[in-house]
């Protein structure tokens, strides 16, 4: 599982806050101090499952002794109707705890069950799907961990992770050439440099200034074609730029590695999730 728990844990008393401030009103005065509850975890339409431990997490956050039974896994597919997780604890704890239980899953579950779309496109080709930066603030750990249970790899999680010289960076360098020589000068070692070209010409010049990943920003499928055949299988190819569910697998068939979206972060739908007295 590719998450910081300490991390999370961070996240969830800044959530759990947000939410509940001093206390929750309606349960501290409709609900015994001492009653006990069990609800269910139910998929009211079909999901690809991510953020099951986190669920958990918040949960034992308000209730450390409650007891989560998840009957799936992330990445498995749910039906409608479906419970996928029952809890027992303390009935104040737990209530206090839904909503933001649900909004973090609903999100996590919307995402992978998106790229869950994407990849299906992609089958029988080569190409890989990738994510981007285009998160929500505060939940990209999450977001791009939501984008591997459906299926998805991540591109980079943060800026420090490799350096990508875009067409602004390399405007300001005076060139391809001068960019990466730069780049290379002050990288640490184990660094990867990709250069986003959206040329053809640009392509034979991040080739011969020897940077390790190509991205084919915006370009025609004939010129990422070609680009294929300069290119010559010597580094990844990354295809970036106007992908869709329509448009992805004209894209993966042009022999490209990686293909990289945004949508599947930046415009998945939340899926309805509830949780139900059992």
């Amino acid at each position: 599982m590719l998450l910081d728990l300490r991390k999370i844990n961070q996240l969830i008393d800044l959530w759990l806050d947000e939410d509940v401030n001093y206390y929750d009103l309606t349960a501290k005065i409709m609900v015994d101090d001492d009653a006990v509850a069990k609800f269910g975890m139910n998929a009211r339409e079909p999901i690809t499952l991510s953020g099951i431990k986190i669920a958990e997490m918040i949960f034992r956050k308000m209730d450390p002794d409650c007891t989560f039974e998840a009957t799936r896994r992330d990445g498995e597919m749910v039906e409608e109707g479906e419970t996928f997780a029952v809890i027992t604890g303390n009935a104040q704890a737990l209530l206090t705890a839904e909503r933001v239980a649900l909004n973090l899953v609903q999100r996590m579950c919307g995402i992978a069950g998106l790229t869950a779309q994407y990849v299906k496109e992609i089958e029988g080709t080569n190409a890989i799907l990738l994510d981007s930066r285009k998160t929500t603030p505060g939940l990209r750990m999450l977001e791009k961990y939501a984008v591997t249970c459906g299926g998805g790899r991540s591109h980079r999680l943060g800026l420090d992770n490799g350096i990508m010289l875009k067409d602004n960076h390399i405007a300001v360098a005076g060139g391809i050439r001068a960019a990466v020589e730069r780049a290379k000068s002050h990288a640490p070692m184990l660094t990867k440099i990709e250069v986003e070209c959206d040329r053809l010409d640009q392509v034979d010049e991040a080739l011969a200034a020897g940077v390790d990943v190509i991205m084919l920003d915006n370009m025609s499928n004939d010129d990422m074609r070609e680009a294929v055949k300069i290119v010559g299988g010597r580094i990844p190819l990354e295809c970036s730029g106007g992908v869709r569910l329509d448009t992805i697998r004209g894209k993966a068939e042009t022999g490209v590695d990686y293909v990289s979206v945004g949508r599947i972060t930046q415009s998945a739908t939340c899926v309805d999730i509830g949780l139900d007295d059992v």
